[in-house]
């Protein structure tokens, strides 16, 4: 599906969703962080998957922003891992050649993913220029549609406006192909309530300028959130 994002924040409105813990989520992401200690204290959701001293074998913003590449030593032509801040990459890339096609991000790293808890979901993205606008597209391996996707189309929407933000662009379009999208049988009574509603109108998100590594909780402000009555889902693990 696309999203237009210059029509406003895309929060579903046809069920409360929680965009606090949301928000700690991307800035998790954003801080590189392969633990959840820090995080633990705002939600819950990835407690299921960390160890017992909070590490997390597949923690996304580990690989957003010190991805483990392996590049040949030209002294020695050995093989050497260095890590890449791929976030840090593309606004670089933003800012000196927006007209790019390389602007890719990936968590997905096979040796981690096929040996860890929980593989990615969202494993990757690309961001494109068109005019003033940046776009965003998500590729996700597998999403349900209950909890999950409405989570990653907020996260994503706000990276892509930090983004955007960040490298003097607006926020164009946000772009999400599922490979698998699926409603867990203990979902579908909730889904079916949540059908019949009447979507609201949608939010605006305002951002603090300021650099990305200094972005913090309190520099977000989410206005005009008109939502629906929650409704429980329980987590799948």
């Amino acid at each position: 599906y696309v999203v237009d994002l210059g029509k406003g924040y895309p929060l579903l409105t046809t069920k409360k969703i929680n965009f606090k813990s949301m928000l700690h989520e991307v800035l998790w992401y954003l801080s590189g962080e392969d633990h959840i200690r820090n995080l633990r204290q705002y939600t819950k959701i990835w407690d299921a998957w960390a160890d017992e001293e909070g590490n997390l074998d597949t923690a996304y913003g580990r690989y957003w922003r010190r991805f483990p590449s392996a590049q040949k030593n030209p002294q020695t032509g050995n093989y050497e891992v260095v890590e890449i801040d791929q976030i840090g990459r593309v606004i670089e890339m933003l800012k000196t050649d927006p007209a790019s096609r390389r602007m890719v991000v990936t968590a997905w790293e096979p040796g981690n993913a096929f040996d860890s808890k929980l593989p990615p979901c969202h494993y990757t993205f690309a961001f494109n220029v068109h005019g003033s606008k940046l776009n965003c597209h998500l590729t996700q391996r597998s999403g349900d549609i209950a909890i999950g996707i409405p989570f990653n189309l907020a996260a994503y929407a706000l990276l892509t406006q930090i983004l955007a933000q960040e490298a003097g662009f607006e926020p164009g379009f946000f772009s999400h192909t599922i490979v698998d999208a699926h409603i867990y049988v203990n979902h579908i009574e909730g889904l079916k309530i949540q059908l019949k509603r009447t979507p609201r109108p949608l939010p605006r998100l305002e951002i603090a300028r300021k650099p990305i590594n200094e972005l913090m909780f309190e520099d977000f402000t989410l206005m005009g959130y008109e939502h629906l009555e929650p409704i429980k889902f329980a987590v799948a693990v």
